[in-house]
């Protein structure tokens, strides 16, 4: 209910930009600049956790870029939901082979990082899951195949991630994602991208792409999982010709150091 009237007061009330507050505008140029006006680079937390895919982000994260992530996620502007699925599907389409970019042999498979159920029901919609679909119709009216696969859910409650490092995030969720089941079925016959809409250390991409290589596993498939940038041509030659499943994930913005090309 208040998802829906969300949507009928963001159309019918003056609005003002999401990233710096000028009124008039859902998002200005400026601030439309900062979020998807480069191109998607790929990412690096340090230290990197081992298991986390290949990660690529539209933006840095900070100032305007985390003003439009908040007003999205926590006031509910969800007039934004376009602009953010547009940056995501930059980030997605920059991750992908060629072969994926241009339409190949099935369609890109986007799987959301889960919000917690209180968080979902406290903010009256799940953020992540909503800019994937953005995302997803994004890219097929790029002419890329594309569709959400919400599969992952949470398996049991974790602590707040604020104040933690790195490690004591990585030990507050294992083992707290799980596929749904039956989900590992959806999850084959094309690229398969973990997406969300923040990446800090690395933490929640990491115990997603765990549950995916598990379920698919059981499900009896072939999961081989790259980490290595120098890798990537060889290892989707092998996966072509195996039938493996490669993970690849995607997020909005990341923090400037993680970026590789802002590093010595």
């Amino acid at each position: 209910m208040r998802g829906w009237w969300q949507d009928l007061t963001d159309l019918v009330l003056p609005a003002e930009c999401g990233g710096c507050g000028r009124p008039r505008t859902v998002l200005c140029q400026e601030c439309r600049a900062a979020l998807s006006g480069a191109v998607p680079r790929r990412v690096r937390p340090v230290p990197e956790p081992p298991g986390l895919p290949e990660v690529r982000a539209a933006a840095p994260y900070g100032d305007e870029v985390r003003a439009v992530l908040l007003a999205h996620k926590e006031r509910g502007a969800l007039t934004l939901t376009g602009a953010l699925g547009a940056a995501l599907a930059g980030a997605v389409r920059a991750g992908l082979p060629a072969a994926g970019r241009a339409g190949g042999p099935g369609p890109v498979l986007l799987v959301p990082v889960p919000s917690a159920r209180r968080a979902v029901r406290a903010r009256g919609h799940d953020p992540v899951r909503r800019i994937a679909l953005a995302a997803a119709g994004e890219l097929r009216r790029g002419g890329t195949a594309a569709r959400v696969v919400a599969v992952l859910r949470q398996r049991r409650a974790v602590a707040d991630q604020s104040g933690l490092d790195w490690r004591r995030r990585l030990d507050n969720l294992a083992g707290a994602l799980e596929v749904t089941a039956g989900g590992a079925r959806l999850l084959g016959g094309g690229p398969l991208v973990l997406v969300d809409d923040l990446i800090t250390t690395g933490a929640t991409l990491t115990e997603a792409a765990r549950a995916v290589r598990e379920a698919l596993v059981r499900d009896g498939g072939r999961m081989l999982v790259y980490a290595q940038a120098t890798r990537e041509e060889m290892g989707e030659r092998r996966a072509g010709s195996t039938g493996g499943t490669v993970i690849r994930a995607a997020v909005i913005a990341a923090p400037p150091d993680s970026f590789e090309m802002n590093r010595n």
